[in-house]
């Protein structure tokens, strides 16, 4: 059976405010989840790092430019595969303590796009235990989050720029 906004509205009006329990609201039980999860935000950080392939342990990058609790975007970083399995060990932001999880390649940057300047991987965290992912989301909560980069060509066009001026 289903119901119209309307009906659920007078269905909850029939009510008075003694015989509803405590603490309920239609209004509450109205709103939508959201479509899609959030995502951890990325933040900037300068972190050594120790990114090596599980295959053969050989080092393939060594610094963490931007990190998230999910995430992170190393470089320089020697040739890999999307989808190559790694681990990587990392010291969480301001923080004596390092963390050590195994993840996987989601983006090989080779450095040819404007803005980027030299290759580096995205990689994706297979699985954090609680309490490092814990603490590295608190240690998170400080660092700044990354600026958004604009989309190449469209906010530098000299066209574009002499159609806003005229």
């Amino acid at each position: 059976m289903r119901l119209s906004c309307l009906a659920i509205r007078q269905y909850f009006n029939l009510w008075s405010s003694s015989s509803v329990p405590f603490g309920f609201h239609w209004r509450l039980h109205m709103h939508r989840a959201p479509k899609t999860p959030r995502h951890a935000s990325r933040h900037t950080v300068k972190i050594e790092c120790q990114v090596v392939r599980e295959r053969d342990f050989s080092l393939i990058a060594d610094r963490v430019v931007d990190l998230s609790a999910s995430g992170a975007l190393v470089g320089p970083a020697d040739p890999a595969l999307t989808g190559e399995r790694i681990l990587v060990s990392f010291r969480i932001p301001r923080s004596t303590v390092w963390i050590d999880a195994e993840a996987t390649v989601t983006r090989v940057v080779h450095g040819r796009r404007p803005g980027e300047f030299s290759r580096a991987l995205a990689i994706e965290f297979d699985q954090l235990e609680a309490l490092p992912r814990f603490m590295l989301e608190e240690a998170l909560r400080v660092v700044p989050p990354t600026p958004p980069k604009s989309a190449p060509g469209r906010r530098s066009s000299p066209s574009l720029i002499r159609a806003m001026v005229q």
